[in-house]
Formats: C-alpha cells, sequence, structure tokens
C-alpha cells in the first residue's frame, strides 16, 4: 500500500478510537468492543477484528463496532467486506462519523465500482469542505474515477496470459527480469513471508521448473528481491534488506555469475544507498545508468525514482531525482529502463489509473526530459496492484507481476501494442578472443553512432570468458570497435537503419591480432565519396578509433593502405586508392600523429579479398586497412 496512503489510512483508524464513539446499550458487546481496542492499540488485526465480529453479532445496530470492523478490512485490504460492512454503518447512523463516506469510497475505488465510489467521495468531499479541511487524497481518488470510467469501456487488442506453473506457484512471484534473448527469467518468490531469487531457462518453447539461484545471492536469514539482470544475464542488482553490512533498512546490491554461480554479493555503497530505503534497481543495458527507488530526503513524494550515473572509475555519481514529470506526491516504484535509453516503465499510485497501482511509461525527449506518463491501459492495468513490468529488447513481448482476484501476484506475459512499444534494439553477442593462441580475452567494446559520432556504448568483454553483448538501438548505422592493450584494434559495421533489423541478434566471435611487424588490421568503417578521395564525416569512429591505437602505441608505425574493386581501368583505380591512403594520412597527421609515423601505399585492384562479379563482394574490396611497419 502507498506511503501517504498507508498514513492517511493509519490516521482515520485512529480517529475512529478517538471520538465518535457510541457505546453499545448490549453490555457483552461494549466488552467485545473494548477488547478490539486493545487488539488494535497491540496491531493484532486480526485479533481485533474476532472482537468486532462477536460485538456485532450481539448487537446489530452498533454502528460505532461496525465502521471499526469496516476500518479493519479496508487496512487489511478485504474492500469488499469493508464495502458491505460501512453500508451498515450508513444504515444504522448515517451520522456516526464522516469518514464512513471516505472509507466506502476508497473501498469501492479498490473493488472497481468506480461510480459508486465517486458518488461517496464527492460526499465526503462536501462535508469536509464546511468543515474547513483538506480534502487532497478524496480529490486524488475522485480523479481516479473520472479516469477509469472514461477509459475502462476501451477495448485492449491483446490480452494477459498467465505463465505456466513451472514459474506460477501458490506462492507470490514477481519482479520478471528476462535475458536479451528472452530464454532465461529471474524473479522474485516470496515463500513464508521469506523471499528469494529463482531462474527458469526457457526450453523448446517451454519453462523449465524455476530453481532458486546457484551460489551466495540467496539467504535464509534475510530477504533478497527487487531485481534487475544485465543484458547478457552475468550482472544482478536487487534489495537486500536488514542486511549485516547495510547502510538503511534497504539497500541495493550487486552480484556477478562466474562459471554458473553467484558470487558474493558488494553493496554498491554511498551515494546510491543511504540511511534511508533504497530498493528496485533498474541498470540500463550500457551499464551506464542506475534507476532507482528511494523515500530519502528531497523527494517529491513518499517514494520517488532516481538515477545515478556511473563514473569511468566504476563509482557512481550523486543521484538525482527524476522531477515532478515521473515522480507525483504519492509512490512510484518498479522502473525498467528499456534497452533503447529512452523508455522508462515503472508503477504508481500517484497519476491516474484504475485503483491502486498500475504500469505507466514515460519517454525520454531530445531535450533530456520525460514526457508526462502515460497509463498502459486496462488491459494491464485494473483495481488491483500491478507491480513490475518487464518488455522485450525488440519491444514486442512483456512480462508483468499483478495481483490475481485472490491478491496473490503472479506473472503474465503479454504481446505489446505497437502504440506503447519502446524503441526497438538489435544486440551483437559475441567472444574475444587472441587470434594465435584462440584464449579469451578481456576487451573493450564500443558502439559508435557513424552519423552523430555519439558513443552508444561502451563496456568489456567478460575477464573469464571473453563474452560480450552490445545494444543496438534500431534505425542508425554503426561502427563497433574492439579494444585491448597489445593487439590491432577490429573494427566492424552492422547497418540497421532499417525497422526489418529489429529482430537480430548478431553472433561476432572476434580474434584479436597480437601487435607484430606485418601484422594488418582492415578499417571496415572508413567511407569515401563516390569515385573520389574525400572522406566522408560518417568514418570519424574508425578514424579515431585508429588514433587512440597509435596513441597508445608510441612507438608503432603503420602502412595505411588503399584498396578498390574492379571497376574501372586498372590506372584509375591505382590512382584513386593512393588519393584515398593519402587522405586518410592527412586526416590523422590533423589530428597530431606525426608523419614519420605513417607512409601509404595504394593497391589499386590487385588484392580482392572477395568476388568482384558481385556488389557485395566489390563492397568487401573497396577498403582501407593499416599495417604494422615498425614497433
Amino acid at each position: 500500500m502507498a506511503y501517504v496512503r498507508t498514513v492517511i489510512l493509519s490516521f482515520l483508524c485512529s480517529i475512529t478510537l478517538a471520538f465518535a464513539q457510541k457505546p453499545s446499550p448490549n453490555k457483552k458487546a461494549q466488552e467485545y468492543y473494548i477488547e478490539s481496542n486493545k487488539a488494535l492499540r497491540s496491531n493484532d488485526y486480526s485479533q481485533a477484528q474476532k472482537h468486532l465480529l462477536e460485538a456485532v453479532k450481539q448487537d446489530k445496530n452498533f454502528a460505532t463496532a461496525y465502521q471499526q470492523l469496516g476500518d479493519i478490512y479496508r487496512k487489511t485490504e478485504h474492500y469488499e467486506k469493508a464495502v458491505s460492512t460501512y453500508q451498515e454503518v450508513l444504515r444504522i447512523d448515517p451520522q456516526l462519523t464522516t469518514l464512513t463516506y471516505f472509507g466506502i469510497g476508497e473501498a469501492l475505488l479498490f473493488s472497481g465500482q468506480y461510480s459508486a465510489a465517486k458518488t461517496n467521495l464527492e460526499k465526503y468531499k462536501e462535508i469536509q469542505t464546511r468543515l474547513g479541511r483538506s480534502t487532497e487524497l478524496t480529490d486524488k481518488y475522485i480523479r481516479d474515477c473520472d479516469f477509469s470510467m472514461a477509459n475502462l469501456s476501451l477495448q485492449p487488442d491483446f490480452k494477459l496470459v498467465k505463465v505456466d506453473n513451472a514459474i506460477n506457484t501458490d506462492d507470490d512471484e514477481y519482479f520478471p527480469k528476462l535475458t536479451a534473448d528472452n530464454k532465461n527469467i529471474i524473479f522474485t518468490r516470496k515463500t513464508a513471508n521469506q523471499e528469494n531469487f529463482y531462474e527458469s531457462h526457457l526450453q523448446d518453447g517451454q519453462w523449465s521448473i524455476a530453481e532458486k539461484l546457484v551460489g551466495k545471492i540467496n539467504s535464509d536469514d534475510f530477504n533478497e528481491g527487487a531485481h534487475c539482470i544485465s543484458p547478457d544475464g552475468k550482472y544482478l542488482f536487487f534489495t537486500g534488506c536488514n542486511w549485516p553490512n547495510g547502510m538503511g533498512s534497504c539497500d541495493i546490491y550487486v552480484s556477478k555469475r562466474e562459471n554458473g554461480v553467484w558470487s558474493t554479493p558488494h553493496n554498491l555503497g554511498a551515494p546510491i544507498n543511504t540511511k534511508g530505503w533504497e530498493s528496485q534497481p533498474a541498470i540500463s543495458a550500457d551499464g551506464k545508468t542506475l534507476y532507482f527507488v528511494s523515500n530519502r530526503q528531497g523527494s517529491i513524494g513518499g517514494y520517488d525514482i532516481y538515477k545515478s550515473t556511473r563514473k569511468d572509475d566504476g563509482t557512481w555519481n550523486i543521484p538525482e531525482n527524476l522531477g515532478p514529470n515521473i515522480n507525483s506526491k504519492y509512490d512510484e516504484s518498479s522502473p525498467y529502463i528499456h534497452a533503447d535509453n529512452s523508455t522508462l516503465y515503472f508503477a504508481s499510485d500517484g497519476w491516474p489509473g484504475f485503483g491502486r497501482k498500475d504500469i505507466f511509461k514515460s519517454t525520454l525527449n531530445k531535450d533530456g526530459k520525460w514526457s508526462i506518463p502515460v497509463n498502459m491501459g486496462n488491459a494491464i492495468n485494473n483495481f488491483r496492484d500491478q507491480t513490475a513490468l518487464h518488455v522485450s529488447m525488440n519491444g514486442k513481448i512483456g512480462h508483468l507481476a499483478a495481483q490475481d482476484s485472490s491478491g496473490q501476484l503472479d506473472i503474465y506475459t503479454f504481446e505489446l501494442p505497437q502504440a506503447i512499444r519502446p524503441g526497438a534494439v538489435a544486440y551483437i553477442q559475441g567472444t574475444i578472443r587472441d587470434a594465435d593462441t584462440k584464449k579469451t580475452l578481456r576487451a573493450t567494446i564500443s558502439v559508435t553512432n557513424t552519423k552523430s559520432n555519439m558513443v552508444v556504448f561502451e563496456d568489456e568483454s567478460d575477464q573469464d570468458d571473453g563474452t560480450f553483448l552490445a545494444t543496438l538501438p534500431i534505425g542508425h548505422n554503426y561502427a563497433v570497435h574492439v579494444q585491448q592493450k597489445g593487439y590491432l584494434f577490429e573494427s566492424q559495421q552492422y547497418a540497421l537503419d532499417k525497422a526489418e533489423f529489429a529482430d537480430e541478434a548478431f553472433t561476432a566471435d572476434i580474434e584479436l591480432k597480437p601487435i607484430a611487424l606485418g601484422s594488418s588490421s582492415k578499417l571496415n568503417n572508413i567511407y569515401f565519396a563516390t569515385n573520389s578521395f574525400e572522406i566522408l564525416p560518417q568514418s570519424d569512429a574508425d578514424l579515431g578509433a585508429l588514433i587512440r591505437f597509435l596513441q597508445v602505441n608510441t612507438r608503432i608505425k603503420i602502412e595505411i593502405g588503399g584498396h578498390t574493386d574492379n571497376t574501372g581501368t586498372i590506372e584509375r583505380n591505382q590512382q584513386l586508392s593512393e588519393n584515398r591512403a593519402k587522405s586518410v594520412k592527412e586526416y590523422l597527421q590533423a589530428k597530431g600523429i606525426g608523419a614519420e609515423r605513417l607512409t601509404v601505399r595504394g593497391y589499386g585492384q590487385s588484392k580482392p579479398v572477395a568476388d568482384n562479379t558481385t556488389e557485395e563482394g566489390k563492397q568487401l574490396n573497396r577498403r582501407t586497412e593499416f599495417t604494422v611497419t615498425a614497433i
């Protein structure tokens, strides 16, 4: 239940004990009522409920007991029982307390009875306004009623499907998070009030029976949950509450999967964690931005969404509140940042919705501001709690944690309609190896948008197995560079300017050549105007990588070699290749690379690497290479 609503509800329940109490003339009924008050002071709602049921059994017109019983049902989220109990109060004594109208209004709202809820809430507001008291929460509930009645009749073009019992059980399952290939899911399961992580694998279209994560991430003494997983499935950011090394009630931790086993979790420390409550992390696909929920000082509502960016040394910058376009005066939770790095899904009970927590979508605009959240509609949201959403990289498949009719949390899946999809993202998944020894390597992988020359992804391959996963938003062309000290860098190109690439998962097993005399590497992203030696701007990414390589390896000298296909005369191609090589040299010199380290040579069409009879082959033959001539 929301922080603000909990505070107000507790206040309302305590008021019932403090005033407007009309004792029962039935001595036995009054004794049960007094006993219920004692139980309430100990927060024993179950025992208080039993006493109140006995009280109204003894006196069927005991309005004060019915009022208190309705408050308990409402506080324990038995809303339909609360409605019928408050109706008894209004039947017996409608003047007992104005709080009856608020209580029945909220209980009706959270039961999906919006018209009746609005009637009672407006009645409460009318009375309270006359008394000069604030009705802020009442106004918020009335807005929810109006929104729900306006949108409930809209016919969704998709439906939720509950994931089978390999994942869902009689316990609560929530916070579904999947790897980039949608073949592995990690979620939280709550058994006997104990939260732990479970994992299932998609095999031949079926999920395997979920099992606890292997390693040091789950514990028997503390709760672990509210997590996110990196696209490659190797890092798990999660919430640990009341851990011995915690800074506050709940902190954010990270664990790495090594050889199939999760390592000892590491507390992210300050400035991410504070003495307050930090939870529900969401890491961006490039690993550079962490979104999370906190009630730290400076929050707009009870619980707000914050973000922190990672510094080059691996530490985190001071978190920033996402501001009033995301955070309301109430509670936001469960952020999920899609791999497009600009679409945020989250849960909220503050923005207009269907009752309790709904799932919303916001988009980061070009000016760096978040759009006003959009409710994702009545196919996903209803008057119960929807707690967390995960959306696949291609933007098509969603996994939702939501309450069923019994109040139990389960995981559902659905296909997102086009209107609420994020930007589609493809990805490269591969392994970096030494070209000679074939041993895996740790290397830096960067992805550059060749039009904007912006680096959209940068990370390192895994130090144990050399694997990596790099995300590529659809709609652009990219230069991918792999670099490691002591090796020639590798350059690859990916043209993903068409929507048809949205489902692509590229495999790239990349071999880096050790630096040696005569070793060479192809620059796959050097572009020239047609039949010209003018370097085009989209070549900057590769040329920048070559400059960095020469700056790190200061003793190395290279030959820049130009190559063409067989279109045109041999003489023309020879001259063109020489001029293109000279253009590259001049570019490097202009950026501070000494001329004595650079030689050029044109090879024309003499060294084809592919068949010149096809356009694809010709494209491969039109290339620029560099060769190490001195170390």
